[in-house]
């Protein structure tokens, strides 16, 4: 039998290879909040947000992106975690987001080229290879090719992130390695172009990743969980592929791994929400299973699937073997903990609640794919700020006080990282 084959409740806990226990088996997956307060620190709306999930009943909370370099943002209003930062908004955060028994792990990231040049910091990469969006490519800075002593930097602020989530009362930390974001670069031929040790055959091109995962295993406890986040593929042609993503997991196998999740997709085919480019994940629901009923098949640690999932019978049915595949041990639920913070307890109390989530058939695909996720981050804030979500508010006007947000926190960033004098990684 398979050595994490889950049973088929969703309310089962789920022992992970360092022996820490999650309540259940439904995770709140990582959303980008750009919540932060100034400072790019978590404050009361964070902290009320986490607490609304806290008591939800959910097993384990995955934080939004956390960047381990503050110059090098996914967008304003990240959060950021150096020495640099004081500690006492974490462990509050820390304490809000585990108040009702679950799991609380940090999601730390660098975005390497997908960063906007509206932030002014620059951008690097594994190779000088620019973000390809058509019309929105001028969006991005060109990055700059890391060297050898920039990777080992990067390495460095991973770790350091690692130590103080432990040090803020976290229980765990997520790598992101998915989405097109710094290691996910690594991984891919597309974007990894390089002739050195970090580039060329795939072991070359996971190396970044495996010594993160050793470096931030090293700094922290046993039991501090570690997990990583990685593309089942990019679903871009000659990219990082599925049979790729199956001998990473072997590779990781072979370190202190406590959970792998799995998504796909990056900012230039956006699989993760929900327009993934291949037959056998064009369903809109539970996107990657398939995939990840594949992992399953090889990985010694638990795997949790995540991409789209709002209905209890879709949740049910990934625990469960299907055609001589074993079910995935976790799934992660995103937009729709968004629009039903509660969604765990009340279907463990038998509710039959399926989310609908609100549809937006513009004819521009690519401003449809911003109001979805303006809307989503329209009932974030709302529940930092303590109200109700808003499911029926206006894709349009979700998407202006968005943009106005935006361009409002990052005039407060460029300030911030200016007067911090902070040098980029690698620089």
């Amino acid at each position: 039998m398979h050595a994490f084959m889950p049973p088929s409740s969703l309310f089962a806990p789920l022992i992970l290879p360092n022996g820490a226990v999650v309540p259940n088996r439904i995770a709140k997956a990582a959303m980008e909040e750009n919540m932060a307060d100034s400072g790019q620190l978590p404050g009361e709306s964070l902290r009320r947000l986490y607490e609304s999930w806290a008591e939800g009943g959910v097993g384990l909370i995955l934080t939004g992106n956390v960047m381990i370099d503050p110059t090098a943002l996914t967008g304003p209003g990240g959060v950021v975690l150096d020495e640099r930062q004081p500690i006492e908004p974490f462990k509050a955060w820390a304490r809000a987001a585990k108040r009702g028994g679950s799991q609380a792990w940090l999601q730390i990231n660098h975005p390497g080229r997908q960063v906007f040049a509206a932030m002014g910091q620059g951008a690097v990469a594994p190779s000088a290879v620019g973000v390809d969006m058509g019309s929105y490519s001028h969006l991005f800075p060109v990055p700059r090719e890391l060297d050898a002593a920039g990777i080992a930097a990067i390495v460095a602020r991973f770790v350091t992130t690692a130590r103080l989530a432990e040090a803020a009362g976290f229980s765990g930390v997520q790598i992101h390695a998915a989405h097109g974001y710094l290691i996910s670069q690594f991984l891919s031929p597309l974007t990894n172009r390089r002739t050195d040790a970090w580039g060329g055959e795939l072991h070359n091109r996971a190396r970044l990743l495996l010594d993160v995962v050793r470096a931030v295993r090293a700094a922290v406890s046993p039991g501090f969980s570690v997990a990583v986040k990685l593309n089942s593929a990019d679903f871009q042609k000659g990219g990082f592929e599925a049979s790729d993503a199956v001998q990473v997991v072997r590779w990781l196998n072979e370190l202190p791994v406590d959970l792998v999740e799995l998504s796909g997709g990056s900012y230039e085919s956006p699989a993760m929400q929900g327009a993934p480019q291949a037959g056998s994940t064009a369903v809109r629901e539970a996107y990657f299973l398939d995939f990840a009923r594949d992992i399953s098949a090889v990985a010694r640690m638990p795997v949790m699937v995540t991409g789209g999932i709002r209905r209890r019978a879709v949740a049910e049915q990934a625990l469960k073997p299907n055609e001589g595949r074993p079910g995935v041990a976790m799934v992660g639920i995103a937009s729709a903990m968004a629009f039903e913070p509660r969604l765990p307890e009340r279907w463990k109390g038998g509710e039959a609640l399926d989310i609908e989530m609100p549809s937006v058939g513009w004819r521009n695909k690519a401003y449809a794919s911003f109001a979805r996720m303006a809307l989503v981050k329209l009932q974030l804030r709302r529940l930092g700020k303590g109200k109700r979500p808003k499911p029926d508010a206006s894709p349009l006007l979700a998407l202006i006080r968005q943009q106005i947000l935006t361009k409002r926190r990052t005039r407060l960033y460029r300030t911030w990282v200016s007067q911090a004098r902070v040098e980029p990684a690698g620089a």
